[in-house]
């Protein structure tokens, strides 16, 4: 299998505080809520670096589209890494997340790999981790 990871989509209980939180808090680029003439297609998709999209998605949709029925979830499943080009960007992010209503889950500290991060958690509960990371700069 060749990696080719183009969307990354967030299952969400409530789609329209999502988006709010994802397009006006975060400032994420977004052209909305797309689908809503399908039934169970709404769906809002969210521009990152080239190539990768941030998609949001109702949970119940996502259970009736794999027919698998919906559990409790835990929010460390997973993280998603926003890896930044300095310690200062890390705390920026983290409080433009704050202030976007985001529940900060671990103040940005020096790591114990040599790097900066801070875990916050999005309305859903997802696990976002804002790092400076010396081997790992973006481009």
């Amino acid at each position: 299998m060749k990696p080719r990871i183009t969307i990354i989509t967030l299952g969400v209980d409530d789609l329209e505080k999502s988006l709010a939180f994802y397009r006006d808090g975060l400032g994420l680029s977004t052209q909305g809520i797309v689908g809503e003439e399908f039934e169970h297609g709404a769906v809002a998709f969210f521009d990152l670096q080239s190539g990768l999209k941030l998609a949001i998605w109702d949970r119940n949709d996502i259970a009736h589209d794999t027919a698998i029925a919906k559990t409790v979830h835990s929010p460390t499943e997973f993280t998603l890494g926003h890896n930044v080009n300095s310690k200062e960007e890390v705390d920026l992010v983290m409080e433009q997340a704050r202030r976007a209503g985001a529940k900060i889950i671990k103040s940005a500290q020096e790591t114990f790999w040599g790097g900066y991060s801070g875990y916050f958690q999005d309305p859903d509960d997802h696990l976002w981790e804002v790092l400076w990371s010396p081997q790992f700069l973006p481009e």
